[in-house]
């Protein structure tokens, strides 16, 4: 995730009041000098909600305005404007259209030319398509004495224009190299005064206000000095900014050093930043994961536990994460599940910036139409509640989000391929980003909330970490047999798994690498079984692929009689002591691995270790296990072992 820096909102419509004010005369020309800068609100709501919104709970003012405010400006002349350069870039990329200044009359004037711009800086300075009636100005005064009163100027909060006084305390140097001082002062101020004048005792500009101190009450203002004696044509963005991606705690840090000419119209400079801001973030993710790239999972010595180990059957995804000790390890659990229809459900969870999600499809609803229609998956998402709109007091569930503004596809290094939407909510700015993989029961979803600027990064960062995300595959046979006839549904893994069945006769799984059936005389074969197919990651030769490592077939998702699968790998020598006496074990076929029936509590079991084609090394190894309710003679328990491995092969290592 790439930062970018900090984006103050604030809300509300312009209002004059007065704290400690500087002298009368001054006022009124301060009054006209000064604006709100807004954003036009959504025309059109493409959402839909569990109840009509009850926007008359709101104050008359706000439900009637037809903009939001999100900072403060201020002219000192020459149809000269300046604003701080993050409350402009609040508006960039905007859903709803594009910044504009408004009057304390209500009247609102759009943005001509960007004349000035500096990231580092945080300042802009615009003109105006249309001159205000008043044509206030500022004056300026660049030398400032310290410990003199001032006057900070702003859209508090939005409830309107405050003007408040204090000390210029001091002078302090910006943090990465000390290339400009930012100008300390007392006097308070608000959420919404991003941009806003700070004025010296005679009313003239000596900074603007942009930030507040985080660890004492002060706040922070750039001199003007820094923004009059600025290129005139020239965007210049030189800024330290830092990339870390969800899975490994390192973080790159880089330099967002560009330039671009100006003056610009504010939709050429928003397209220009944009792109030059969206390279910045794809270079500094593909410089973090070169830098990594020997470490990253699947290489490395930390990947070894997860690669020598069997997949642990989790239908709930997870993100393969480095731990503080270099060990990669599955992260993410369910964390809240909400029932639909049809025994369907949504179990989420989070890891990092994702939310993570296992959506089980209802039975009522076709496969061919659930796996096509997007709008209809993310209404049956929504129906977690966790997405709400709040108008005054009130949470109102929000029901749809109607269809993507995007839908396209992506194909991950395992080759899996994912569905990957977008959608829009203008009245906060921000996109829903989906990355959604489609499963025998559903879909395993990875997602995130995102300010519309930020969706591009977004995306950049949930593609890299598809390769990271692990998730198993199980449905009942039903479901399998409708999963299985949408050959663009199967990933790699399961193209090359020829999986048959046919109710009440018999089953067979046969692979690239294995191959075996059985009889439903074995264990009965119907639509309510349950197939998990656990993937695991193995070397190919010499490339690591998504191979089956686990088959595990249940009678039904409440009885616990079952047949499962392994596939184990010989532990390399780093391991510990653990994985070295479990492979031994299978290597001399000992107990639970020696064909021998015994009792688990309140179930028998019976497991032997698959014989490898003669001459192959013993790198890797199958086990045969078969599950049942209650007590049973041990002859019988053979026998069913004998279904099961009688016509098991072992193609090749």
């Amino acid at each position: 995730m790439l930062t970018v820096g900090l984006v103050v909102l604030a809300l509300g419509s312009v209002q004059r009041v007065y704290a400690a004010s500087p002298d009368p005369s001054l006022v009124s020309k301060i009054n006209a000098a000064t604006f709100e800068v807004v954003i036009p609100r959504a025309v059109d709501d493409p959402l839909t909600y569990e109840k009509p919104l009850p926007f008359d709970l709101l104050p008359y003012e706000e439900r009637t305005d037809k903009y939001f405010s999100v900072g403060t400006a201020f002219s000192i002349g020459h149809n000269h404007y300046v604003t701080a350069g993050h409350v402009l870039l609040a508006a960039v990329g905007d859903l709803t259209g594009a910044p504009a200044l408004r009057d304390a009359s209500g009247h609102v004037y759009a943005i001509d030319k960007i004349e000035k711009f500096s990231l580092q800086q945080d300042f802009v300075m615009f003109s105006l398509k249309e001159q205000p009636k008043a044509n206030a100005a500022l004056a300026t005064n660049t030398k400032a004495a310290l410990n003199s009163v001032v006057y900070a100027v702003g859209n508090a909060l939005g409830t309107g224009v405050v003007i408040r006084d204090g000390l210029y305390t001091s002078d302090t140097p910006e943090d990465e190299n000390g290339r400009w001082k930012w100008m300390r002062f007392s006097a308070a101020a608000s959420p919404g005064n991003s941009g806003g004048p700070l004025l010296d005792q005679d009313g003239k500009v000596i900074g603007v206000v942009l930030m507040k101190s985080p660890n004492e009450n002060l706040n922070y203002a750039l001199p003007i000095g820094e923004v009059l004696n600025a290129s005139d044509n020239q965007a210049v963005m030189d800024k330290r900014m830092t990339y870390q991606l969800d899975v490994v705690e390192d973080t790159l840090t880089g330099t967002f050093k560009a330039q671009f000419p100006l003056p610009a119209s504010y939709e050429d400079f928003s397209s220009t930043y944009l792109k030059l801001l969206y390279t910045q973030g794809d270079k500094e993710l593909k410089e973090l994961l070169q830098q990594q790239g020997n470490d990253l999972f699947p290489h490395g010595a930390g990947s070894n536990h997860i690669l020598h180990d069997t997949p642990e059957l989790s239908l709930f995804p997870e993100l393969i994460v480095r731990n503080r000790s270099g060990q990669w390890t599955y992260t993410g659990r369910e964390l809240n599940r909400v029932p639909l229809s049809g025994n369907g459900y949504v179990a989420s969870g989070y890891v990092g910036h994702n939310f993570l999600m296992h959506l089980r499809r209802p039975d009522d609803m076709k496969a061919a139409t659930f796996y096509n229609d997007p709008k209809q998956m993310m209404d049956l998402v929504l129906k977690t509640g966790f997405w709400t709109r709040e108008v005054g007091p009130e949470r109102i569930k929000i029901t749809s989000l109607g269809n993507p503004v995007s839908n396209t596809s992506y194909t991950d290094n395992w080759q899996r391929h994912w569905k990957v939407l977008v959608w829009s909510l203008p009245y906060i700015n921000a996109q829903m980003a989906v990355f959604a993989l489609p499963v025998p029961d559903g879909y395993a979803i990875m997602m995130r909330m995102t300010p519309s600027m930020s969706t591009h990064d977004s995306l950049a960062d949930m593609t890299a970490l598809t390769d990271f995300f692990n998730v198993d595959y199980g449905a009942t046979l039903a479901q399998w047999k409708e999963f299985l006839a949408e050959p663009s549904l199967l990933p790699d893994v399961l193209k090359d798994a020829n999986i048959n069945f046919d109710y009440g006769k018999q089953l067979s799984y046969d692979s690239s690498n294995i191959a075996f059936n059985y009889p439903s005389t074995l264990q009965p074969i119907a639509p309510d079984n349950m197939l998990s197919v656990g993937v695991g990651y193995y070397q190919d030769h010499g490339k690591f692929a998504l191979q089956t490592g686990v088959i595990e077939i249940r009678k039904n998702i409440t009885d616990p009689d079952r047949i499962s699968i392994k596939r184990h790998i010989a532990p390399s020598p780093d391991l510990d002591d653990n994985f070295k006496e479990a492979w031994g074990k299978l290597q001399h076929k000992q107990h639970p691995f020696d064909g021998v029936p015994y009792n688990d509590g309140d179930e028998m079991d019976v497991a032997t270790v698959i014989k490898a084609p003669d001459g192959d090394a013993a790198s890797e190894l199958y086990t045969a296990f078969y599950a049942t309710q209650g007590t049973h003679k041990p002859e019988a328990m053979k026998a069913k072992l004998k279904l099961l491995t009688q016509q098991f092969k072992v193609k090749s290592h």
